[in-house]
């Protein structure tokens, strides 16, 4: 069963017959199921790659930016102050695996 450890999560990737799931382990000891029946026919090694892609998909490490409420605009007096149109939240991502501070030594 390999393991990949993805923003401060370990995830497992267990055989299930012909197919492959993924479990966290959670800080109480206990698993979490993150996807089950997954990759039918795959060799363990492309089993783990698509697994991580799948991992980093489902959990991304970033930032959500929301842009303002333009349903809702600020006013001021009689004046009403709306944002530029953002119908959409963003989302910024880095290239790190992890959220959390490095480790001191």
């Amino acid at each position: 069963m390999p393991t990949i450890t993805y923003n401060d999560m370990t995830f497992t990737v267990e055989p299930r017959g012909d197919r492959w799931d993924i479990t966290c382990a959670q800080p109480n000891g206990t698993t979490a199921v993150a996807g089950a029946g997954l990759f039918a026919g795959l060799a363990e090694a492309k089993a783990v790659v698509r697994a991580q892609a799948l991992i980093k998909t489902i959990f991304p490490v970033g930032i959500k930016s929301v842009g303002p409420d333009v349903a809702h605009p600020n006013t001021i007096g009689d004046l009403k102050i709306v944002g530029p149109d953002v119908t959409h939240p963003n989302f910024i991502y880095w290239n790190k695996d992890s959220v959390s501070c490095p480790k001191q030594l």
